[in-house]
């Protein structure tokens, strides 16, 4: 008997939305006969019963556009609000789930995402998870789709001054900030996970203009530790050019890099995505996050993914030998 089966994206806006639910749409209609239902605005579709019908039509010319055609939001259905002495909201998922003869929903998402999905799952919901963030923080994965439009991005944005300051996103992870500095060629990174002091930063700047590299990069992630009154770049750049004075520029990426078409490599990543959890629902095999690990698809339950976070290793092999190469890291 063909299942029937309903996609939401959560969370904040990511490139390769659009194509996560195409590839999952496409696979599950065309291999598996299945029917199709996209909730509007992540769980609170799912809680208002608020959905559109896929079928193949609405999901052709989506693979490239930017955004979500579904529509996202931040709600999180099992957190209580201020003042409510009950919460509703997961007997009324679970109400609607049964009234629309699902099999199976497919959550879309960061990692609030996974830990609601899981959630999701104990109260007798079949799931399966898409990892999906610019941060590549999702535990469990070793790659979100998202991930490498926002690095592209930040190093488009690269640009020759005196001393740049760049800031790109990235919450407790320093994901964006390593890889895009290494591909845009940053002199300095600063990122989360290690530990750096302003003066070792000042001191590397300084060196490169005394062996006449008048230009500096310092790409910063933004949850470096850093006064809360300030933006991360913006500390960082005042405190070099009081401390060297050297004209500093800050710039701040912010949500450009949540936006536009997506990479090749994130629609292929999101398509593949996509039909690997249609064919996890074909089987049956429900409560899993996709998850791309050892260069291979494969998934990881639920259970074992919400509440952590997969975050740059300092000792790592790509860090070691972008110091080999003379990138700064301010611990030094």
């Amino acid at each position: 008997m063909a299942k029937r089966i309903g996609i939401l994206t959560a969370g904040g806006d990511c490139p390769g939305l659009n194509a996560a639910i195409r590839g999952v749409g496409k696979t599950a209609i065309l291999n598996h006969g299945m029917e199709v239902l996209g909730f509007t605005a992540g769980f609170s579709g799912l809680i208002w019963k608020e959905y559109i019908e896929l079928d193949e039509a609405k999901l052709s010319g989506i693979l490239t556009v930017g955004g979500t055609i579904l529509g996202t939001s931040r709600e999180k259905p099992f957190k209580m609000e201020k003042g409510e002495e009950t919460n509703e909201k997961p007997a009324l998922i679970k109400k609607n789930y049964q009234d629309l003869e699902l099999d199976c929903v497919v959550c879309i998402g960061g990692n609030g995402t996974m830990k609601t999905a899981a959630q999701l799952q104990k109260i007798g919901i079949n799931v399966v998870g898409i990892p999906k963030t610019i941060d590549n923080d999702v535990y469990g994965t070793e790659l979100t789709f998202g991930f490498d439009s926002a690095v592209s991005i930040a190093t488009e944005a690269n640009s020759h001054q005196r001393a740049m300051v760049i800031e790109v996103m990235g919450h407790d992870a320093g994901w964006i900030a390593l890889y895009a500095g290494l591909a845009g060629g940053g002199d300095i990174i600063l990122i989360p996970e290690i530990k750096f002091s302003m003066e070792n930063v000042c001191k590397a700047i300084e060196k490169r203009f005394s062996m006449r590299k008048p230009y500096s990069i310092v790409v910063v992630a933004e949850g470096i530790d850093h006064p809360s009154n300030t933006s991360a770049s913006a500390y960082v750049a005042e405190r070099i050019q009081t401390l060297t004075g050297i004209e500093t520029r800050d710039t701040r990426l912010g949500y450009i890099q949540r936006g536009g078409s997506p990479t090749a490599m994130d629609r292929i990543l999101a398509t593949r995505y996509g039909a690997y959890a249609a064919e996890l629902i074909a089987k049956g095999d429900y409560g899993q996050m996709v998850a791309f690990r050892h260069g291979k698809l494969g998934s990881i339950p639920l259970d074992k993914v919400g509440g952590k976070l997969s975050l740059v290793d300092p000792n790592d092999q790509m860090i070691e030998k972008a110091r080999k190469m003379g990138v700064y890291f301010g611990d030094e």
